[in-house]
């Protein structure tokens, strides 16, 4: 595994907490915490107030989403799951490192992101990612053409407000597959101003649930949208 030194003064640096949430997934995490510490700000994937809170606010936030995963796996078959708008690896890495029996594909259409997520990819030592540059739309098209089977479980974080969300995601999912969206504290406004494309997609069940991030910090929103 690539070795990076650094110096980060993050409140959870040495926290019992991480192994807690992380598991065996810790190690390569901290590859992809050195990382970020190091390169993200220069690169434009973190701003320079989340050096010292890149565990709590990026990837511990990312990682509430595993659960969800976890109950979603199915018990005859490889489950697919694609990440949109993947951009510095939030949460498709994260979720992939913690599930390595998953395969993942990791959708953005920015070259220096793909770039990036390459990059991390290779110093992670991750064997179940793969990065697709492309927008969307693009992939929508190519499962309606049979280019591409359709994906069980398709996550995101912070890509756009959920009435362009759902017709962003929702026709990659096989039906039964389910949308999983790491959101803020807004989510419900989102959703009530996206009711008129939520009814286009006839048996779309949507809720939203509290994810715990850990210990005592802040839980995150995660919207649940299962396609039928």
């Amino acid at each position: 595994m690539t070795e990076y030194t650094t110096t980060t003064d993050d409140a959870l640096e040495q926290s019992p907490l991480l192994y807690d949430m992380l598991g065996d997934a810790l190690a390569q995490l901290k590859v992809f915490h050195t990382k970020l510490r190091n390169e993200g700000e220069l690169k434009g994937i973190i701003g320079p107030r989340d050096t010292g809170i890149l565990w709590e606010r990026h990837i511990l936030n990312s990682a509430a989403i595993v659960p969800f995963i976890m109950h979603r796996i199915p018990q005859q078959r490889q489950l697919r799951v694609a990440d949109v708008g993947s951009g510095g690896g939030f949460p498709g890495l994260i979720v992939a490192a913690c599930i390595p029996s998953v395969d993942f594909t990791l959708i953005e259409p920015m070259e220096r992101r793909c770039l990036w997520l390459g990059e991390c990819v290779e110093a992670m030592h991750l064997t179940n990612v793969s990065i697709q540059r492309a927008r969307s739309d693009e992939v929508i098209q190519d499962i309606r053409h049979g280019d591409t089977a359709p994906f069980d479980v398709v996550t995101c974080r912070a890509v756009a407000p959920m009435r362009k969300l759902i017709p962003w995601t929702i026709p990659m999912l096989t039906h039964g597959g389910t949308l999983i969206a790491l959101k803020g504290r807004s989510v419900q406004n989102e959703l009530d101003k996206a009711k008129d494309i939520i009814k286009r997609y006839s048996g779309l069940h949507i809720t939203v649930q509290l994810a715990p991030v850990g210990g005592d910090l802040e839980p995150t929103h995660v919207v649940i949208a299962l396609r039928r």
